[in-house]
């Protein structure tokens, strides 16, 4: 633009000028020439009529023929400004699958993450307090009645709350009937927890993904917590099946609806956990109900998989 717009400036000129030029020579030379003799352009004379008459004709001509040079120039000046402002279509499709696999990798990595913290969890810090319930246990038992017999119940019975919260967060990090039984079995544990009555209809019972059956889950467990809270529901309902290599998971309540994205129930943290394993949420909530929402993952069942 800084460079050549001299050029565009000129051709714009010529482009216009000319055309008008030529159009305008009969009234030219009948007014300013007299009928005598006029200078097309300032450097062609027309010293007739007839002259007059075919430099009209010659304008009428090229009134599309300077159009269409316009144009080129025009398709020329875009094709030269996507040749240096745009990167070459092999770097861009290098750039999309190098996005793509350090997507994946992070998928990954965060999911041998999640589980190495809840094995930790399992293994260690659930074990010791099994170990601290079952001392305060035989303590209180070995006490005689008194004021060290009263702290030593209630120290065990703190112990066993906080081996009940321990074991609720070691499945919120990653459930282990998840892992071990598969997404039907973890979904209808959740729905069997949860505050509202829902029915399950999961016809998906082939295993899939770790990070495509984690994300489903956590998706599931949000959604029917949000059900509980925010709805005003009093029942719902979870639909999974897989058909075509799509994993499809639908959550249907009967609550009064008009769930919105930015009020917080945490919608937009779902629609990104699912777009990380390139799939799409999609939700509908009219005011008054019923709410829905939708999973739709594109993934392969596991060929081990019942």
């Amino acid at each position: 633009m800084t460079v050549l717009w001299p050029v565009d400036l000129l051709a714009v000129l010529l482009g216009v000028t000319v055309p008008a030029a030529l159009l305008a020579t009969p009234v030219l030379f009948g007014t300013l020439g007299d009928g005598e003799q006029v200078n097309v352009v300032k450097a062609v004379p027309v010293t007739s009529w007839p002259q007059a008459l075919l430099t009209c004709v010659a304008g009428v001509i090229a009134v599309p023929a300077c159009a269409y040079g316009i144009g080129l120039l025009a398709g020329a000046r875009a094709a030269l400004a996507r040749v240096i402002l745009a990167p070459p279509e092999d770097r861009l499709d290098q750039r999309v699958v190098e996005l793509a696999r350090s997507r994946v990798r992070l998928v990954d990595a965060f999911e041998a993450e999640r589980s190495r913290i809840e094995r930790d969890l399992h293994d260690g810090a659930q074990q010791r307090l099994v170990a601290l319930s079952m001392m305060l246990g035989l303590a209180r038992l070995d006490t005689p009645a008194g004021p060290l017999a009263d702290q030593l119940s209630r120290a065990h019975d703190e112990a066993g709350l906080a081996l009940v919260e321990l074991r609720e967060l070691i499945r919120g990090i990653h459930p282990p009937l998840l892992t071990d039984f598969g997404l039907e079995a973890a979904v209808t544990d959740l729905a069997t927890r949860s505050a509202v009555r829902v029915d399950v209809g999961f016809t998906a019972t082939a295993r899939f993904p770790r990070p495509v059956e984690s994300t489903v889950y956590f998706v599931v467990a949000e959604a029917l917590a949000n059900l509980a809270k925010h709805s005003g529901a009093d029942r719902g309902e979870i639909i999974g099946a897989y058909a075509g290599g799509v994993l499809t998971v639908e959550v249907t309540d009967n609550g009064h609806g008009g769930a919105d994205i930015g009020a917080g129930t945490g919608l937009i943290g779902l629609a990104d956990r699912v777009s990380v394993v390139g799939g799409r949420l999609s939700l509908s909530s009219p005011a008054g109900g019923p709410t829905r929402l939708v999973v739709e993952i594109p993934c392969q069942a596991l060929p081990d998989s019942a």
